[in-house]
């Protein structure tokens, strides 16, 4: 499976970006979409699994859960917004991976790109920074990869100018 993942997108889905997530097969939204058009824009152009972010409303909530745990090839995957990194979870996220333990991890919010492994507790921790040009970030991100056979590999990143500085 190639899955694109994205996350605090804020109302963008712009053609650079869906050039890059063109090949994928799956895209995985880690939240704020930022209004329910992006949303639907993103379901349109390919099947989404996605989760609100703290910015996203009521109509967002209906199909994007506060947090997801699916199968990926052969890998659990747990999803949710405001997540963290190894040694500083938030307290919900943290609730959710001992209750979940996933091999994954994906989050969102920091608008900060990080792949980490958390080696203590044996998966990996995936935050695709943010897509959109809403924010402090100056750089917006995205990552694909593939999943096989409960394997993750061949990540790519993606970095794409910001059109504006927008805070």
């Amino acid at each position: 499976m190639y899955i694109g993942l994205i996350s605090d997108t804020h109302g963008t889905f712009d053609s650079p970006l869906m050039k890059f997530l063109e090949p994928v097969d799956e895209i995985w939204h880690a939240g704020d979409f930022g209004n329910l058009e992006t949303a639907e824009k993103i379901v349109a152009f390919k099947p989404m699994k996605g989760v609100y972010g703290n910015c996203d409303g009521q109509e967002l909530r209906y199909d994007n859960p506060l947090f997801r745990v699916f199968d990926c090839a052969g890998m659990k995957v747990l999803m949710t917004h405001i997540g963290g990194y190894p040694g500083h979870y938030d307290r919900r996220a943290l609730a959710l991976i001992e209750e979940y333990r996933p091999d994954i991890f994906v989050c969102g919010h920091s608008h900060i790109l990080r792949v980490m492994n958390d080696r203590k507790m044996g998966f990996m921790v995936i935050n695709p920074g943010a897509a959109g040009e809403y924010g402090f970030h100056t750089v917006r991100t995205a990552l694909r990869f593939h999943i096989d056979q409960g394997s993750i590999h061949d990540m790519e990143v993606y970095e794409l100018a910001r059109k504006q500085a927008v805070l």
